[in-house]
């Protein structure tokens, strides 16, 4: 076992095992597969005749998670369930799975700690890297190319609209004047110079300016609409899907699709309130304080 996968915590595990409620012989999607913390506690509930399909866009996650299955596979035996992992974003879920076929979905759209913690991929200005924040390396425009070529009027729009910065047009005008912009501990820089820090100084003043980059970068608000497009189709009727956010827009998305859902007679919505971690699991896992899950049962709606 890898340094990250000793390290990974799922978030509100517990809760997802019970909104789930995994069936032996079911079958069950996990979106965003990551390390595989709920991928293995799924597949442990599963039987020989269940099927868990994880998806993940980001190919080193998706490694890691595939040697975690395998030793979980070892334990099994016989009893392990099929396990299939597409090396692809859960926008796509529909090219990979049937309609009616799947009795629970679930998707933790935290960035993980292998994002996170590693420099090189430039998600955190924790530790110097290059300016990247892609999920998947292999394709798109990293997050170097948007604050070096983009308009300043147009990356103020980004940084207000996915970052909620109300300070996005001074912030936006300093990264302009500050480029060429190549390292993450550069751009924080130049943010923190045209931004005070918030809350008395707890939250670094490139938090929000940070998070905007990504979400756009890896278009992760499009990402949860495809998905809430995509799930009614997929699940079977009483399938479940269990979402879980870490910021507003997120949340809000999540909130108003369930809600827009049940309206239209197509989700028994089981979370009236989003579900939060502990006192306890937040002592353990930080990350988790900002956790909000939300989950919703498919109702017998034909399509």
């Amino acid at each position: 076992m890898t340094q990250h996968q000793a390290r990974h915590v799922p978030v509100l595990f517990q809760e997802v095992m019970d909104f789930l409620s995994v069936r032996p012989e079911g079958t069950y999607v996990d979106c965003t597969v990551g390390l595989a913390g709920h991928a293995e506690g799924i597949a442990r509930r599963l039987g020989s005749a269940g099927k868990l399909i994880g998806f993940d866009r980001d190919p080193e996650a998706l490694e890691l998670a595939a040697a975690r299955l395998e030793l979980v596979r070892a334990k099994m035996g016989d009893k392990m369930p099929q396990v299939d992992l597409i090396g692809e974003a859960f926008s796509r879920i529909a090219e990979h799975v049937r309609p009616d076929s799947v009795d629970g979905i679930l998707a933790d759209f935290g960035v993980s700690s292998l994002q996170f913690d590693e420099a090189r991929r430039g998600f955190s200005f924790q530790a110097d890297g290059p300016v990247d924040m892609r999920m998947d390396t292999r394709t798109g425009p990293t997050a170097a190319q948007v604050v070096n070529e983009m308009s300043e009027r147009e990356l103020a729009n980004l940084i207000y609209e996915y970052g909620e910065e109300r300070r996005s047009r001074t912030v936006a005008r300093a990264i302009v004047r500050g480029r060429p912009i190549a390292r993450t501990a550069q751009l924080a820089r130049i943010v923190a110079s045209a931004a005070p820090p918030m809350k008395f100084g707890q939250i670094h003043p490139a938090t929000r300016t940070f998070q905007a980059l990504r979400i756009y970068v890896n278009r992760e608000l499009d990402e949860i609409r495809d998905l809430f497009k995509a799930a009614p189709k997929l699940l079977k009727p009483s399938g479940r899907l269990v979402v879980i956010s870490f910021h507003s827009l997120e949340d809000r998305i999540c909130k108003d699709g369930f809600r827009e859902g049940a309206r239209q007679g197509i989700w028994n919505i089981l979370t009236k309130k989003p579900v939060m971690a502990g006192e306890e699991e937040i002592e353990r896992n930080p990350r988790s304080r900002s956790a909000k899950l939300r989950a919703a049962e498919r109702t017998a709606t034909s399509f």
